[in-house]
């Protein structure tokens, strides 16, 4: 389906803008602007400040390789050729290598000129400010990532509801028609929302990290242990009374845990459960004493599900209202 995004809109509009306000200054090579423009539209603030300034320190560094190597040389394609093998490594060892092809077009300016004037290096100069001064004003806007991330957030969180209600399933029939569907929709919804999580933080140039990020980083981990939980529940029969004491503790964790952090009283929960499964009659045979030792790693391992959900300080208060009744630890 044909679509055309807001960075597509930015970038069309921006580079429209930079060659008419370089048209309407009478600059030399107007449409140059818009070249820079385009270039330095990035997908996140941050990588349009970054590019914009690698970018500007080339061009400049561009001027200087100019001024020295034409002048000094010739205007001639070798002397083009020589001035890259020595301007290309060295834009590298400043980190600005982003602005390598940019800075070319400025070199290619001065060579079709055939003399550096200062007239020129200032026709340069305001074509590299007004491309990437547009560039940047069309970045200040970036459409916020909230609705995206909260979408993720329920996704994931209904897929957990579900895989943790198939374990209950399990637990207390020994049987289960589950596809399993979930344990791949959720591994790529992960990897998504981590990743729109981080480009969250490149909108904001005060922000260091984001707690949407975290939180997805958290359920990440939580998600490694069900993946373990899940062979180690087929190792538990029904006729375990201690199996139906978990299955109502996960099915209860299930239906009443939340993005804000109250893991803690689950943990309570779990040792007092602990506890009562230990003073339970000691296993006879050999299947009932493996059914037991599966049954304390499977406690193990909600205890350490919940550990990973205490250590997140949770999300943003300002959004807890509106994730009450939808939202799963």
């Amino acid at each position: 389906m044909f679509k055309i995004g807001y960075r597509t809109m930015k970038t069309a509009l921006g580079a429209t803008l930079a060659i008419m306000i370089a048209q309407f200054f009478g600059l030399d090579n107007f449409a140059s602007a818009g070249i820079l423009t385009i270039l330095c539209v990035q997908v996140t603030k941050k990588k349009s400040l970054k590019a914009a300034w690698s970018r500007f320190l080339a061009c400049l560094l561009a001027i200087v390789f100019s001024a020295i190597l034409f002048e000094a040389i010739a205007y001639h394609p070798i002397v083009i050729g020589l001035m890259l093998l020595l301007f290309i490594p060295t834009t590298v060892t400043l980190k600005i290598q982003e602005g390598i092809v940019t800075s070319s077009v400025i070199v290619l300016h001065f060579y079709m000129a055939g003399n550096l004037t200062v007239d020129l290096v200032l026709n340069e100069t305001a074509l590299i400010i007004i491309g990437i001064g547009v560039a940047l004003i069309m970045n200040l806007y970036m459409p916020s990532l909230e609705n995206k991330l909260v979408t993720y957030r329920v996704e994931i969180e209904k897929n957990f509801s579900v895989i943790l209600r198939e374990i209950v399933n399990y637990l207390r029939t020994n049987e289960s028609d589950w596809d399993g569907k979930e344990i791949t929709e959720t591994n790529q919804l992960l990897e998504e929302a981590k990743t729109m999580a981080f480009r969250d933080v490149e909108n904001h140039f005060l922000r260091g990290e984001d707690v949407y990020y975290h939180y997805f980083k958290m359920r990440e981990k939580q998600f490694e242990i069900i993946e373990r939980i899940l062979p180690l529940v087929t190792s538990i029969p029904t006729n375990v009374r201690q199996s139906g004491i978990l299955a109502d503790f996960i099915q209860e964790l299930s239906e009443n845990v939340h993005p804000q952090n109250t893991a803690i009283v689950y943990l309570q929960q779990l040792e007092e459960m602990r506890g009562k499964i230990k003073e339970m009659e000691l296993p006879k045979t050999r299947e009932d004493f493996e059914s037991r030792a599966a049954l304390f790693q499977l406690v193990r391992e909600m205890e350490r599900y919940l550990e990973i959900k205490l250590s997140f300080k949770g999300l943003p208060l300002e959004t807890k209202g509106r994730m009450k009744n939808d939202s799963l630890v």
